[in-house]
This record gives C-alpha cells, sequence and structure tokens, in this order.
C-alpha cells in the first residue's frame, strides 16, 4: 500500500478513493510487458492482434504516467532502460496474479462441462488473460468485497452506482463466475470471488509499488507503508524507526494498523499489509514467513510502591493474593503464564481484568494493587518514570520471539523495506541493551 504524498505523516488506513493504481493502466502495462518479452512493436502487435500504433501509443502513454523512459528505441529493437528492468520485474507478479485467476476459473468452466475454450464472452485464452488487465474493474472488486456495497464503492471511486455495477458485470463475464452474491449485510464475495479478489489486491499493490521502484531510481523513496503493529513492538522500536525513516525520507507516509494477529495475516496475504512486526506466533500457512528480530524476557510487574514491590522474595502464595490483569485467554502469552503456574503446582491465573488494551493495563497498574506479566519495553515510559517496577520472581527464563512476518516472495517497496530495516537495526541494538531485573531498559538510539 503505497502511493505518492506531498506530505510525511502517520495514518491509519487508506482509502482505495486515493488509490494511485487508478492512475497507472494495467492494459498499458499488459502491452508493455508483450514488448519487453518481444524486443519489438511489430511482434507485439501481432502477439495482441493490434496494430503497430495502438502498441506504440500504449506504450509511450504508460511512459507518461510513470515519468520515465522504459524503452531505449533502437534499430535492432526495444531495449529495456532501468526503470523498464523495474517495472518488468513488477509486471511478472502482475501477470502470474492473473494467470493464477485465469487458471483456475477455466478449469471452473471445464468442471461445469461449459462450451468454449476460452473465458470471456468467446475469447480466446490470449483475449481472455488480457481482459483481466483492467485496473478500474479490479479496483471496485476489491473495494466492493471490503465495503459491500456498491453505493460505497461508486462514492469512493467518484463515479455512478450503475457504473459500479457494469464493472463488477464485466469482470464476472470475463471469468465466467458470479464473483459477488446479495445478502441481507450487503454484496458479499462468493467462495470463489473471495479468493481471486485476494489476487485483485495483489495486483493492485504491485501496481502501486511500480510508483515508487521508479521514483526510487531517481534518489526519492515515496509511497505509503502500513505496518501491523503487534503491541511487543509499539512502545519503543517501532516509534523510532518510523522517526528515523521520516527524518531521511519525508515524503514517505507510514500507515500502523493495531488489528488482531489473524487479520493482519489475512491484510499480509492480501497485499493490504506491507508486514507485520511484533511477537511471532507458529505458522500454519507456507504463504507467510518469519524472521526473529530479538527475544523478550517477560516478567511480573506492579506499580512501584506495591507491597511486592518491595519484598526480596515473591512466592507463589504472594502472587495469589493480588487481582490480575492479562491479555485475553488463548494469546501465545496467556498460554505460556497458565503453563508456567500449572507446572509450579498450581492452578491456571484468574484476571481480574483480561484486555489487549496497554494503555488500560498501564492506568489499572498505577492505580491499584494488580499485577500483570509483560515485557518489560512494552511498559518502558512508566519504569523510566519510577512509577512501576518488575517484582523479583523468576518466571524460568520465559521468552516471546519478537520479529517480522512477511507475505511468502512478496517484494517490498523502497519505502517499506527502508522501514523495515531501520525496524531490524533498532530491535539489534535494543537486544544489545537487555535490562536488568527490576530496572528500566536502556534507551533505544534513534542514530
Amino acid at each position: 500500500m503505497f502511493m505518492a504524498s506531498a506530505h510525511s505523516q502517520v495514518e491509519q488506513r487508506p482509502g482505495a478513493h486515493d488509490d494511485p493504481a487508478g492512475r497507472l493502466s494495467l492494459h498499458h502495462l499488459h502491452v508493455f510487458n508483450t514488448v519487453a518479452a518481444t524486443g519489438g512493436v511489430r511482434s507485439t502487435a501481432e502477439a495482441l492482434f493490434r496494430a503497430s500504433s495502438a502498441v506504440t501509443r500504449a506504450v509511450c502513454r504508460f511512459e507518461e504516467s510513470l515519468g520515465v523512459r522504459l524503452f531505449e528505441r533502437k534499430g535492432t529493437g526495444m531495449l529495456l532502460t532501468a526503470a523498464g528492468d523495474a517495472v518488468r520485474v513488477r509486471a511478472a507478479h502482475i501477470a502470474a496474479e492473473l494467470a493464477a485467476v485465469h487458471d483456475e476459473a477455466q478449469a471452473l468452466r471445464r468442471a461445469r462441462g461449459a462450451a468454449g475454450a476460452g473465458l470471456g464472452g468467446g475469447l480466446g485464452t490470449v483475449g481472455a488473460v488480457a481482459s483481466l488487465f483492467h485496473t478500474r474493474r479490479l479496483m471496485h472488486a476489491a473495494l466492493l468485497a471490503d465495503v459491500h456495497h456498491m453505493s460505497t464503492v461508486a462514492h469512493l471511486s467518484g463515479v455512478t452506482q450503475p457504473a459500479i455495477s457494469a464493472s463488477i458485470s464485466g469482470l464476472e463475464e470475463t471469468l465466467g463466475q458470479p464473483l459477488f452474491q446479495r445478502t441481507p449485510r450487503g454484496m458479499l464475495p462468493t467462495a470463489v470471488g473471495e479468493r481471486w479478489v485476494v489476487h485483485f489486491k495483489r495486483v493492485l499493490a504491485e501496481l502501486r509499488n511500480i510508483q515508487a521502484d521508479v521514483a526510487a531510481l531517481q534518489g526519492v523513496l515515496e509511497g505509503i507503508v502500513t505496518v501491523g503493529a503487534l503491541p511487543l513492538i509499539r512502545t519503543m522500536v517501532l516509534p523510532a524507526a518510523i522517526a528515523g525513516v521520516l527524518a531521511r525520507h519525508p515524503k514517505l507516509r507510514i500507515r500502523t494498523l493495531e488489528s488482531p494477529y489473524g487479520d493482519l495475516c489475512a491484510g499480509l496475504l492480501s497485499a493490504d499489509v506491507d508486514f507485520i512486526v511484533g511477537a511471532l506466533r507458529p505458522l500454519q500457512d507456507s504463504a507467510l514467513t518469519t524472521e526473529v528480530l530479538l527475544h523478550e524476557d517477560i516478567v511480573l510487574i506492579a506499580r512501584a510502591g506495591h507491597p511486592l514491590a518491595r519484598k526480596r522474595s515473591v512466592t507463589l502464595a504472594d502472587l495469589r493474593a493480588y487481582p490480575w490483569v492479562l491479555s485475553r485467554a488463548s494469546t501465545p502469552l496467556r498460554d505460556q503464564l497458565n503453563a508456567f503456574f500449572v507446572s509450579k503446582g498450581g492452578a491456571a491465573l484468574v484476571p481480574s481484568v483480561e484486555t489487549a488494551d496497554l494503555a488500560l493495563l498501564r492506568g489499572l497498574l498505577l492505580h491499584s494493587d494488580m499485577l500483570t506479566a509483560l515485557s518489560v519495553h512494552q511498559l518502558y515510559y512508566e519504569f523510566e518514570a519510577g512509577g512501576l517496577a518488575a517484582l523479583k520472581f523468576s518466571l524460568d527464563g520465559m521468552q516471546r520471539h519478537i520479529g517480522v512476518t512477511l507475505r511468502t516472495g512478496a517484494q517490498l517497496q523502497p519505502g517499506a523495506q527502508a522501514l523495515l530495516d531501520e525496524v531490524k537495526r533498532l530491535a539489534v541494538a535494543m537486544d544489545a541493551r537487555k535490562p536488568g531485573r527490576g530496572g528500566a531498559p536502556t534507551r533505544v538510539a534513534n542514530s
């Protein structure tokens, strides 16, 4: 999720109405990709059954939309420039995503015994695949899958509702499958529509990334980076990384999402999220990969004036005498805590409050005798101010693995890669300055 911007700021979530993918034509990209593959305009015209003049116009308009030359015109043919090479990488990813949709649509058509070898109202395979290179149709389908109402899509896209209806119908006709169904909750994707919308969103993300790649070749990082931010990274590392990257690249815009882990992974798979940083969890999907950045010790925490904060040795019986505020059931940390207390011959903790809201947890700790178990870094500023203390009780080396989750095989655009590199740098620095038990951590340097 990236788009050009004249401002540097941290935002919440992108709206489809400000999507720059709409300013690039997938049709022009398809023509560009064919010229790059065949090496000439005439051969492309023959492959796409178009006039040579139409091919030339499409390439020129695509170059104009990007503001760069993608080919060197030689007597021996059309040679890619450095910008052309960068664009072709993204174009290959886009072609693969749309080919996957086309192939599944054909398989479904054959399975139900439909007549005709191709899709899209009798088009051959080449024509059917080419007809999927339609920016607006894919944008409208992706947005409808999110908002469920054509009127909302029309409003966000700046067109009429009949235009949206025609756009979706055209896509369904091309694929030979219904993508949406009417329900009391609005227009919801069918099972196959839900799968294909993921591919459409990836295509649109790659199209946006083309602009960012070209800008990076000219020495400018721009666009929108969307980060899934989990609690164990939000207090120190991510803010410092964002500040550092924006200081060097003010045209970047950064958005963070603080959703449940499952929702963030779904966003990652559909390219709505560029990467996730925070506590890692076991992955069941080979389409995602993880990288460990650091290990965070989990300690028991209370307010600095808590009766247990003054004790040199805290026992299990001491802990049972006070109320707890913990993360919700079935979260990895909660499962670890339950296993720990059961292994000590006791019962799993029954918290007085369950919450994922760090602000609420912070307030409860500071204004009551409640206890919790967290990483010290999550409450860094309260420790630094002297409001909280780590209790002298060993959790037998209980740790959380902190890292990054990425879509397997995805190529981040330059702005997202710059932010991820900064997150990694600061994570390594923080890991090298682990705090001693009962003290506040060393500040992460934002150099």
